[in-house]
């Protein structure tokens, strides 16, 4: 994958070098030339000096060839501008925009913009939302055997009935983020591209669910 990242402060380079580190190309846009130090000597991607949503500078980032995008400087208003460009304008599927302030996120998670508002949590989230893949624990229950997951399927499992899910593996969905609003799924629900899943599974089953989810639901069928 290629990656472009706005911000190279600490979340920022962070990802970065995670990123590389996982293997994928990655470029890093910062207003501030001196920022990219944070990326150490070893760094061997592209970093671009600029504002994240000025077109050209993305355009030198690479951002027509992105698998994602990631917006996390120090600015909400450049984070979702630079977001939605990178979405609308240039169709990058995998987005995702860091912001500081909760109420404002939760309104732009409603426009289909996934938002991180935590700092704390913002660089595993972020990867999480970059490169869809196995599950994040988000509550366990007091005696540590069940815990509420957020999973990420493999592709062929959007379109479906959500209740496959209940039916192939040993999980049950909970419920649903859909557009930043939380949905209980019934016998109708299909499940749709940018749905995130949360299920209930027991600790012994997250490996089996994870495996299940992860390849397309008619090879679990045959």
């Amino acid at each position: 994958m290629h990656v472009v990242i706005m911000g190279c402060g600490r979340v920022g380079s962070s990802l970065a070098t995670d990123l590389e580190a996982a293997g994928h190309t990655v470029a890093v846009i910062d207003q501030a030339r001196e920022a990219f130090r944070r990326l150490g000597p070893n760094f061997k991607g592209k970093t671009v000096t600029g504002v994240g949503f000025d077109r050209d500078v993305l355009r030198e980032a690479g951002i027509q060839d992105a698998d994602a995008f990631a917006a996390v400087s120090n600015g909400d208003n450049s984070n979702i501008l630079a977001a939605r460009v990178a979405r609308e304008t240039y169709g990058v599927q995998n987005v995702v925009a860091r912001i500081y302030d909760p109420g404002r996120a939760e309104i732009y998670q409603r426009l289909g913009i996934p938002t991180v508002a935590t700092v704390l949590w913002a660089t595993d989230q972020i990867m999480r939302r970059l490169l869809p893949e196995g599950s994040r624990s988000e509550w366990r229950d007091a005696s540590g055997t069940v815990q509420l997951c957020e999973m990420h399927p493999h592709n062929d499992w959007y379109g479906r009935q959500i209740l496959l899910i209940d039916e192939l593996t040993p999980a049950r969905v909970a419920f649903i983020t859909r557009l930043g609003v939380g949905l209980i799924p019934d016998e109708h629900t299909v499940l749709q591209q940018g749905d995130l899943i949360h299920v209930m599974v027991s600790d012994e089953d997250i490996a089996k669910t994870e495996e299940v989810l992860a390849n397309s639901p008619d090879g679990e069928r045959q």
